[in-house]
């Protein structure tokens, strides 16, 4: 008895990309054209499926639920495709969906071309296959090669990196450009990162996610990983940078957020040992842990929740059991409070810090002016490195030892760095980017008084003033109080100009409050 022919059928329509689906036609063509087919045999379209995904994948969600619909019938079903690369664009794909298709008792028919069970025709079918695989792996290479030739012209042709957006601009095409407020804050936590404002991943992590700026879809997603990988893209030097396609620190042509030697100093903090890491259990209640020690054994003074009758009271104490004063605590608000008396011994009188500012300024200039005579012996510099990475290509040339070639792979790319910091030292020395007053502007506001910055109500502002106004971790001892604080190199100096000037001796010597001894 010979089987009834199939009366319905359903369609199936892919493309590559989501962007061609919402950009394009191409859905609406194929499903046009797999409809006339359908009326012209007769068959009851029942049911409608669009990809929008790669044909060399075998899991689709449309595909998925085609085929759990087509399980469900009782009888076989036609599934009309617009062209063979429709369903796939790779033999073993092809191969893999056709049998999930009889699986489930369809029969696969196309406008394109006939599908048969004689050797003659699957001969075709799996030819034709193997041409829409070779057409994809052509597309392939042709988008590389494309996307190759203009990175090496310096342009960025991956995913918009935060901080940057695409824009079309008549004499580059697509580049990158910068978008605010986004480029602002990277350019923050990169020279805040280098200059030891953050001392690691953790601490830039929360700086993120406690930013009103920062993009509310990354905040909910930003790990460790997410902000290791936002500290080591060299495109915000302004540089292309792509080791799997043989591009190292090539100029790139849109503009740099942040300088190389910037850069350079981050890859280097992330290599080394971070000297004061956050630790994951300092919360808003203890500014001072990790930065202050117990003054009778040296070790970081630990802190607490104590729980009284109605509440939990904060305290630092040591933890240190061979220490005197183990397990001895000091109430939050004795301890910080004390350091605020300390903190406000930091606030020089006006004509001090004028006096201060006009000896920064000075050194200002003198660095600028000396500045420009280095540039002549970086040109001297940039030239070696040049003979330098010449002499290893031709020792690539000659080697026979993947071990050799590798060696001398990375020092030329170690060398391409350093000719792309001295480039921008010789483009840039003499010339700062920014005068004097907008520099250290607020560099200078907090040296004129840190303790503004303590109270502004923001636990990562007081941590900063710990990190910016001391230069290592204070000494406490319960009962007497701070240490002399080893202050950070600008407290140092104004200190050193009351010792040096008749006429203005108002600035508070930074003791502590420990009884002064004869």
């Amino acid at each position: 008895m010979t089987a009834k022919p199939p009366t319905k059928a359903v369609i199936y329509c892919r493309v590559s990309t989501t962007r061609q689906a919402t950009e394009g036609h191409g859905l609406d063509s194929q499903e046009t054209r797999c409809r006339m087919f359908a009326e012209a045999n007769k068959f009851e379209v029942i049911g409608v499926y669009h990809d929008d995904a790669s044909g060399s994948l075998i899991k689709r969600p449309a595909m998925t639920d085609m085929l759990k619909f087509l399980s469900r019938q009782k009888e076989s079903v036609v599934v009309i495709i617009d062209d063979i690369s429709r369903l796939a664009r790779s033999i073993e794909t092809h191969i893999t969906l056709r049998a999930k298709l009889a699986g489930v008792g369809a029969v696969l028919a196309s406008p394109s071309i006939k599908f048969g069970q004689d050797s003659d025709s699957q001969f075709f079918e799996h030819l034709m296959a193997i041409v829409a695989e070779h057409g994809r792996n052509k597309n392939g290479e042709q988008v590389k090669s494309r996307m190759l030739a203009r990175m090496m012209n310096g342009y960025w042709t991956f995913n918009c990196p935060t901080g940057y957006e695409f824009k079309k601009l008549p004499e580059h095409g697509k580049i990158l450009v910068k978008q605010e407020p986004h480029a602002s804050t990277v350019k923050e936590v990169y020279e805040g990162f280098a200059a030891g404002r953050f001392t690691s991943i953790i601490e830039v992590l929360r700086f993120l996610q406690n930013h009103p700026t920062w993009p509310t879809r990354l905040k909910s997603a930003i790990t460790s990983e997410s902000v290791k990988d936002l500290l080591t893209r060299p495109h915000y030097a302004g540089v292309i940078h792509y080791p799997n396609w043989g591009l190292n620190y090539i100029k790139g042509k849109h503009e740099p957020i942040i300088s190389f030697e910037v850069f350079q100093a981050v890859q280097d903090r992330l290599k080394a040992k971070a000297q004061a890491p956050a630790r994951a259990n300092i919360s808003d209640h203890f500014a001072l842990r990790g930065f202050v020690d117990c003054g009778c054994c040296g070790k970081p003074m630990s802190s607490c929740l104590s729980k009284g009758r109605y509440d939990y009271y904060p305290y630092y104490l040591c933890h240190n059991k061979a220490c005197e004063a183990y397990g001895k605590s000091v109430r939050k608000e004795v301890i910080e409070g004390e350091f605020e008396e300390l903190l406000q011994t930091l606030h020089p009188t006006k004509p001090l810090f004028d006096l201060a500012a006009e000896v920064f300024k000075d050194v200002w200039n003198s660095r600028v002016k000396q500045a420009k005579s280095h540039i002549q012996h970086f040109e001297t510099e940039l030239k070696k490195l040049h003979d330098k990475a010449e002499m290893f290509l031709e020792r690539i040339v000659e080697a026979d030892s993947e071990i050799l070639i590798k060696t001398y792979e990375d020092k030329i790319k170690s060398i391409e760095a350093e000719k792309v910091i001295l480039r921008e030292k010789i483009a840039n020395h003499g010339r700062p980017q920014r005068s004097f007053d907008e520099t250290f502007r607020t560099a200078m506001e907090f040296l004129q008084n840190p303790y503004k910055l303590w109270v502004s109500g923001l636990f990562s502002d007081k941590r900063a003033v710990l990190k910016l106004a001391f230069a290592s971790n204070l000494s406490y001892v319960r009962n007497e109080g701070f240490r002399t604080a080893n202050l950070a190199t600008p407290f140092k100096f104004i200190k050193d100009l009351v010792g040096k000037t008749t006429e203005i001796k108002e600035m508070v010597e930074p003791r502590g409050v420990e009884p002064l001894t004869s």
